[in-house]
């Protein structure tokens, strides 16, 4: 069984983790660099289980790794700590893994329990992949399994590999020695949301790998807008803007006054209530603390990552602002004091004025027949008045000012109280200390009087060093109790391995022996044709050449029998009878096009095997899915280039999933529930004028696929759900032959409803309306488009076919209605349809023209239409290469505008329609001059007779 606390195997060790097991993924630091640079460093592992690599990455955000650990051909190995505090300490959770070569990577976890979980994963993946290397059949090796699926017709195939029965001693002494561990946060999946652990001993820099970071880091500073700019690989955790935007400086703005607010209304305070309050700096003492800050941030520019030198330019940049705040805080003061005083001379010019003003009055009013002791009673009044006021306005002032002292003065008191309370603690502390050491001079004193004492203090201190010395020498032998099973365990392993190794080894040789021998039979039958060949000795109906030529084609084509066990063992089974798609890789009845098909599958094969990426397509899936875990999938240029690479056959079904719910989300909001359901019973309960035309052309989709073979497959069903639902919700189209087609490769990797919203994608959102319309409107255009692409893109090939006559269209024709099914392999058809499905109708001229452009020298060497137009009828299923066709379509055609596109089908729509409805115009008169004229009522048309 597999080491305990392995996540999702529950089987024999042999046996690969179930569906939807949980990725060995999570935080490491590895020991790297040279001389003083040299250090661990944090870095993000994958496990790849298709190589047996462990990739690291610098985060988990990154696209490409920094390097990989063999772990096929891998040992490992740890040392137990001699002391408690290295137990502690960093040496405790470090590990060793041996690789070819000589080779030592040394890697660091977190705690001594992350540790034990790698190793103990490790050496399982390691276990299970050098055992599957045992199988006896191993034609599927290369190809990936549908181990994650949980939908479409291909989910149902069960890989086609028989292991070896492995030992069964070997396997009780693994599941003893199988150490009991769970792993940490920092361990799986989840841990891609979590910040790096913080290494302050290394220094995050390697300039031999500044390269690869280089190119990590080029997706963040591209022109384009800000969602562009962000990495896919990114977690639930958004990256931080390296500038500050308006909208934060405001926000920056909004707190400072806040904070000036609080401030003034705590006026008087000798504390602020903000450590670091920049707005009550001295003028004096900023530019000091300014200059300190930029001393500090010189003084650590040397071994601090480029993220936290822009970081330290976006503090630099607000403490500036700070500062020109303040500066502009204390003008504003300024200012409040000149209004103070302005104000205090407007009061003092309003009394004169309202003093003269009373003095008029009563000298013009009053003067007139009053007494003059009145008169001087009444200006001693108001001069008596006058002196009240000021001094009530002086007491005023008087008043707060007071107040003013009267806070400062409290706030004083507050302070007070507050040091007088930490005196007051810390002469509390003292006296507890004085206390203690009074207790422990009488306890010496009391010691050193007594006899006893002095005999029961030594003796006590020796018990106590032993009992500690014994904890110590507990905990030592617990840790190589542990240590001495993983090695135990370690060398088991590797003691069976090399066994089997050993067993590969002399198996292999035999077929190497028996191969030779079979390739020596073969080049003395070759040279003996060749002979043949070039000196002719007999006529042609009798030459020995024929006998050899029929021979080496019996050869080519034998089958395994029960009569050559030997052969039958020794043959390698480089082709298999159904490809992971379940079509068929070999037809079964004609002899020449068998002959094909095998060369074109030995050619797959060979190419598979000889294809040697150093970064493979499934880690940076694994990784960016790992990245999704907590969040949506979004449009993004990294997402398009991964898909223009491929989908893995393992994530294919949920990436066309998200990619159908992407276009016809607008259609999927406007239905009631389970509408795809009540579409079917409609369609199945009332009369249907496509179901006669579905059901005859079921059986006709995909022959050569085994899930559409017999009336009796799974896939038949499905397709007629899903033409019969779609045809109820499209009356106009009804049935178009063609649709059955795309529905059945939709099936392969969608469920019955998914497979049916594809279909409604490809119809309702791809392509333009009448497409698959009785008149088929919309494909004509399609082909006239093509053709000006043809003329454009290609201009000697179109001038080759121009020049012989070639209508290519004919042949183009279907790869635009079905998007290329059946006309090319089936590796290369999914890729297409991977693109397909998240650009759009753009991809299918793409891929046309890149077909041209592969063969085009081939093409040009023909030089008659009928060599021509037959080659073109089977070209496409000889292009292999599908990285070579994708860098064609990608990558030689561009720019290959959308805007283009639709724009010359506006002006070929218009041309057609005409010409279409030219041919209206005589139908209906053929139809007239068929009633009238007694000879022509009896021909019938196409149509009436389908009718």
């Amino acid at each position: 069984m597999p080491a305990a606390g392995s996540e999702g195997d529950e089987g024999p060790a042999g046996e690969q983790a179930g569906p939807g097991a949980p990725k060995l993924c999570g935080y490491l630091q590895k020991l790297s660099g040279k001389g003083p640079l040299r250090g661990f460093r944090s870095r993000w592992f994958v496990f790849d289980p298709r190589r047996c690599y462990l990739y690291y990455f610098k985060g988990p955000q990154e696209a490409l790794p920094l390097g990989h650990i063999d772990i096929a051909s891998a040992c490992f190995s740890y040392h137990q700590p001699e002391t408690a505090a290295a137990a502690a300490g960093d040496e405790a959770a470090a590990f060793e893994v041996h690789g070819p070569g000589g080779a030592v990577a040394v890697l660091k976890a977190a705690t001594r329990q992350d540790m034990t979980y790698w190793l103990q994963e490790l050496q399982q993946k390691r276990w299970e992949y050098c055992n599957n290397l045992d199988a006896a059949k191993r034609d599927s090796r290369t190809s990936p399994t549908p181990s994650d699926f949980s939908k479409g017709l291909v989910a149902k195939d069960s890989p086609d590999l028989s292991i070896l029965s492995q030992n069964a001693s070997a396997e009780r002494a693994r599941n003893i020695l199988a150490v009991e561990t769970s792993p940490t946060d920092l361990v799986g999946e989840q841990a891609a949301s979590q910040p790096a652990p913080v290494q302050p001993s290394a220094i995050n820099f390697s300039l031999k790998q500044w390269s690869t970071e280089f190119k990590n880091s080029m997706s963040s500073l591209r022109k384009g807008n800000n969602e562009n700019r962000r990495s896919v690989f990114y977690t639930s955790e958004e990256w931080e803007l390296l500038d500050a935007t308006p909208k934060d400086l405001e926000d920056s703005m909004a707190l400072e006054e806040k904070r000036k607010h609080l401030a003034e209304g705590n006026k008087g305070l000798t504390s602020s209530a903000f450590p670091f309050d920049f707005g009550r700096i001295p003028q004096k003492t900023r530019r000091p603390l300014k200059d300190m800050i930029g001393s500090s941030k010189n003084r650590n520019s040397s071994d601090s990552s480029p993220t936290e030198w822009y970081s330290g330019n976006g503090n630099k940049l607000v403490s500036e602002l700070q500062l020109k705040y303040q500066s502009q805080q204390e003008e504003l003061e300024k200012l409040k004091k000149d209004l103070l005083s302005q104000k205090e001379l407007v009061r003092l010019l309003q009394q004169t004025v309202r003093s003269s003003q009373y003095d008029k009055y009563f000298a013009s009013r009053l003067c007139e027949g009053v007494p003059k002791d009145k008169l001087e009673l009444l200006h001693q009044k108001d001069d008596q008045i006058l002196g009240l006021n000021n001094q009530l306005e002086k007491l005023n002032l008087e008043k707060d000012s007071l107040q003013q002292e009267v806070k400062n003065l409290k706030c004083k008191v507050g302070e007070l109280n507050e040091q007088l309370g930490m005196l007051m603690e810390t002469i509390q502390a003292k006296d507890e200390v004085i206390m203690k050491l009074s207790r422990q001079l009488s306890e010496c004193e009391d010691n050193s009087s007594s006899p006893s004492g002095s005999v029961n203090s030594p003796v006590a201190t020796c018990v106590n060093k032993e009992l500690q010395e014994l904890d110590r020498l507990k905990d030592s032998l617990q840790g190589y109790k542990t240590q001495n099973k993983f090695l135990n365990k370690e060398i088991l392993e590797l003691s069976a391995l090399r066994r089997n190794a050993e067993a590969r080894e002399r198996e292999w040789q035999a077929k190497y022996t028996s191969l030779e021998a079979k390739l020596c039979q073969i080049e003395s039958k070759y040279l003996i044709l060749l002979q043949e060949v070039r000196t002719p000795v007999c006529s042609e109906e009798q030459s020995p050449a024929r006998e050899v030529i029929t021979q080496l084609l019996e050869d080519a084509l034998k089958a395994e029998t029960s009569e050559q066990p030997e052969q039958a063992f020794f043959k390698p089974h480089l082709v298999s009878e159904y490809d992971i798609y379940g079509f068929q890789t070999v037809p079964e009845d004609d002899e020449e096009e068998k002959l094909v098909a095998k060369s074109r599958a030995l050619d797959l094969r060979s190419l598979s095997l000889s294809e040697n990426r150093e970064i493979s397509t499934g880690v940076k899936w694994e990784n960016y899915l790992a990245s999704t875990v907590n969040r949506e999938m979004m449009r993004c240029a990294e997402l398009k280039n991964l898909i223009r690479s491929g989908i893995p056959h393992e994530h294919r079904s949920k990436v066309w999933k998200w990619c159908v719910n992407l276009h016809v989300k607008k259609f999927k909001d406007t239905t009631v529930p389970e509408y795809f359901q009540t579409l079917l019973q409609s369609a199945l309960e009332k009369q249907n004028p496509a179901s006669k035309q579905i059901e005859l052309d079921l059986l006709r989709t995909l022959p050569n696929n085994k899930h559409y073979s017999s009336p009796t497959s799974e896939g038949i069903q499905k397709l007629r759900n899903v033409l019969l639902a779609f045809s109820w919700r499209n009356p106009d189209i009804g049935y178009c032959q063609g649709l059955n087609r795309l529905v059945a490769i939709a099936l392969l990797y969608l469920e019955q409803e998914d497979a049916f919203w594809c279909l409604v994608t490809i119809v309702e959102v791809f392509m333009p309306r009448d497409y698959y319309t009785k008149t088929l409107l919309g494909s004509q255009v399609d082909q006239r488009v093509f053709k000006d692409l043809m003329s454009e893109k290609l201009p000697r090939l179109h001038a080759h076919f121009e020049q012989y006559k070639v209508d290519y269209t004919l042949i183009t024709f279907n790869w635009f209605l079905v998007v290329f099914v059946d006309s090319v392999v089936s590796d290369i058809l999914f890729k297409i349809w991977d693109s397909f499905l998240y650009e759009g109708p753009k991809v299918i001229f793409r891929f046309a023209l890149a077909f041209f452009k592969y063969k085009e020298e081939e093409i040009l060497k023909l030089q008659d239409s009928m060599s021509i137009f037959k080659y073109l009828r089977y070209f496409t299923r000889t292009v292999v290469d599908a990285r070579k066709l994708t860098g064609i379509a990608f990558g030689d055609l561009n720019p290959f505008p959308l805007r283009q596109i639709r724009n010359r089908r506006t002006y070929h729509l218009e041309k057609v329609r005409l010409e279409l409805n030219e041919l209206e115009a005589i139908r209906e008169d053929f139809l007239r001059e068929r009633e009238t004229c007694v000879e022509k009522r009896d021909l019938i048309s196409d149509d009436e007779e389908d009718s």
